[in-house]
């Protein structure tokens, strides 16, 4: 658990206190939190919400690794801090399923690119239990991951229903290419 300023999401800029959870069931070509796929410390409910209220912010994420992989916790954790008065946003990698979580929870659903290795995992029942207040990410490394994003955009309908965020892959793709990119085909995302 940590506080820091929220860097992605239309919530960037915001202060916030992260929940990573240990565990992932992918392995991301460009993943830079590889600790969370073993490390960590095994805390309950009750002790992880005493720890967001000492850090004292109303905006909370959980994110991993792969948080659904432990759903009933994430669950349960989840309801308390809403019942608490806390904004929770959870950020998903898109292969386990959405359906059952609760509807007050901001879904940050990261559809994984060709360039990541995974987007054979990405399970696109999801986009059908998506609200409106949810999020769909992108990680973009290339020109072949761009193209990709905007084939699901368009496949899927989700222009103008849902935030869509692109982030470049960090050594990878400059965000000024990538913007020069969502600016030449009037792309209806956040960068």
């Amino acid at each position: 658990m940590f506080t820091s300023i929220q860097g992605e999401s239309s919530y960037a800029g915001q202060p916030c206190t992260f929940i990573r959870l240990t565990g992932c069931n992918l392995r991301c070509s460009y993943c830079d939190t590889q600790y969370a796929f073993e490390e960590g410390q095994e805390m309950t409910v009750d002790a992880v919400v005493e720890q967001v209220h000492k850090a004292g912010l109303p905006l909370v994420e959980i994110t991993g690794g792969e948080p659904l992989l432990q759903s009933q916790g994430v669950q349960e954790l989840a309801c308390c801090l809403l019942d608490n008065g806390y904004q929770v946003l959870l950020e998903t990698n898109g292969s386990l399923g959405i359906g059952d979580l609760d509807p007050r929870i901001v879904i940050i659903l990261d559809l994984k690119t060709p360039g990541s290795g995974m987007a054979e995992q990405n399970d696109f029942s999801n986009l059908g239990h998506l609200k409106a207040a949810d999020e769909i990410k992108f990680v973009i490394g290339d020109r072949l991951d761009y193209d990709w994003a905007k084939q699901v955009i368009a496949r899927y309908g989700l222009g103008g229903s849902h935030a869509l965020l692109f982030s470049p892959v960090s050594g990878s793709l400059s965000p000024r290419r990538l913007g020069q990119w969502i600016i030449e085909d009037r792309l209806p995302v956040r960068l």
